[in-house]
């Protein structure tokens, strides 16, 4: 397996088996609808946080985690999106890989997330990378979806950019929770 193909593997791993304790999805959970920069009794404008693992029959165990949130007074501004990700994959005979960031935007439609982030810290060589993940909140099937797919994609990512969510999400294996977000569109008369 040459190096880059092994870099993917090892992210694909990571990604998926990125374990973020309860703590991330604890912090969420506590604040409710609100976030810092939301005034009391107004809900964030956008969410995506909740922890799961990917199905993998093979035995990885691939771990995604997020905590993303887009508070009220940036509405139209998703690019002001903060928060962390994580992810980890542990390979069948123990090796692994793992990579947190720093949430940079964050775009959510219905039950559907895209979030982006750079890479702060990993063991995997590609920290001050952008990344990006989809979630579809489907309750106990959710599905995921990221971008490092294509090395000539992942080099030249923007912000709030990702595949499509493809990969199933283990069931009872915890829970990603998408808060839609209501863009406030003028209207020229």
């Amino acid at each position: 397996m040459n190096r880059i193909a092994h870099i993917r593997t090892r992210l694909a791993a990571i990604a998926a088996a990125l374990l973020i304790t309860t703590g991330a999805a604890g912090s969420a959970a506590a604040l409710g609808d609100r976030a810092p920069g939301t005034a009391k009794g107004q809900r964030e404008a956008a969410a995506l946080t909740g922890t799961a693992k990917l199905y993998r029959p093979a035995g990885d165990d691939i771990t995604f985690t997020f905590d993303a949130h887009l508070a009220a007074k940036d509405n139209m501004h998703p690019d002001r999106a903060y928060g962390t990700f994580r992810f980890r994959h542990v390979f069948p005979n123990g090796t692994s890989g793992w990579a947190e960031g720093s949430v940079d935007c964050l775009v959510t439609g219905g039950k559907v997330a895209v979030v982006t982030g750079v890479i702060t810290a990993t063991d995997i060589g590609i920290k001050g990378k952008r990344v990006g993940m989809s979630v579809h909140d489907l309750g106990n099937h959710d599905r995921l979806g990221y971008s490092w797919l294509n090395q000539e994609a992942e080099d030249h990512l923007p912000p709030c950019m990702s595949s499509a969510p493809f990969e199933k999400v283990q069931a009872g294996t915890g829970d990603f929770t998408v808060l839609p977000w209501h863009p406030e569109y003028e209207q020229k008369g």
